[in-house]
């Protein structure tokens, strides 16, 4: 399956038991939801995903149950945060073997690598397979920057084909824009600038609150590509405090009780991560019960002509 790297692509969340297992039942259901909403794709072992305390057997469980959901509805995309570029190699490999469609790649993890160091760790892997990758661009929370002349060079390998933004540099969009045209489609990675990025010319946004609100985010995205754009404010003016929850250290456990709320979620996270509690869980149920007592009523947004 080709990626056309466009419009929503949630970053889902991995479901657990309260035995902190694998919970594919509750983890169906969201993504059922997902699909219904008209979501564009789907990527595991994202942040969100809590990949860092996946095992590699847990990943490809994801993977193979993910493509085996959607039946080739949308991409399945599955993320790659490694330390050591044998391991993303190796990694990107089983992706391929477990019928992943593509991946997403940070620069290598733990190690701040240079710049000749990122751009060849992205080439490497670029080398080893055919699947089309989306490099992650997070220099806030990963400490690596891939700059422009960085792409100028990863863009040598036809499979790297876009860029997950999340520099929180509006500008960012029309730098990419005025110097590679559509060669390199643009992701918004950030859930507080989704709306903003969109208007400046980026293609789609990997989402988070859309784990517990699909409609509500398809709808923004499907409404300002069809040029409603008050109508496309409007539902995000709503939307922006529970969006604000994922620009947050907790934002695992955030969205996760959000998804408890609209009932496609269960709040159990891997330790060390923990529930949340006290005066934090007060103030972030607080958000998602105003935000339900004011869900807007969505247009028809499945059947805009763009």
């Amino acid at each position: 399956m080709t990626i056309d790297w466009k419009g929503v692509m949630p970053a889902v969340t991995t479901k657990f038991t309260k035995e902190d297992t694998l919970d594919l039942e509750m983890f169906e259901v969201n993504i059922k939801a997902q699909l219904d909403a008209g979501v564009h794709g789907i990527i595991l072992g994202g942040t969100l995903g809590e990949a860092s305390t996946l095992s590699n057997e847990e990943k490809s469980i994801l993977v193979t149950t993910t493509v085996e959901i959607i039946k080739n509805k949308v991409p399945v995309i599955i993320n790659i945060a490694e330390q050591s570029t044998k391991g993303a190699i190796k990694a990107a490999n089983k992706a391929k073997q477990d019928g992943a469609h593509g991946l997403m790649m940070l620069p290598p993890m733990r190690y701040k690598a240079g710049e000749k160091e990122t751009i060849t760790y992205f080439k490497e892997v670029a080398k080893s397979t055919d699947l089309p990758i989306m490099v992650y661009n997070n220099p806030v929370d990963y400490k690596i920057e891939v700059t422009l002349d960085m792409f100028e060079e990863l863009l040598e390998f036809d499979n790297i084909e876009a860029v997950k933004e999340s520099t929180r540099d509006i500008s960012n969009i029309t730098r990419i824009k005025n110097r590679f045209g559509d060669r390199l489609k643009i992701l918004c990675g950030v859930d507080t600038l989704a709306l903003e990025s969109l208007l400046m010319g980026a293609d789609g946004w990997v989402a988070g609150l859309v784990d517990a609100f699909p409609a509500e985010t398809v709808a923004i995205y499907e409404l300002q590509k069809a040029g409603r754009i008050k109508e496309a404010i409007d539902i995000y003016r709503w939307f922006l405090p529970l969006l604000e929850l994922d620009i947050n250290p907790k934002l695992v456990q955030n969205i996760k009780l959000a998804e408890v709320a609209t009932g496609i979620g269960t709040e159990n996270v891997r330790p060390p991560r923990l529930p949340l509690e006290g005066e934090e869980r007060k103030q972030v149920l607080k958000i998602i019960k105003d935000s339900l007592k004011t869900r807007p009523n969505l247009p028809n947004y499945k059947k805009l002509a763009h």
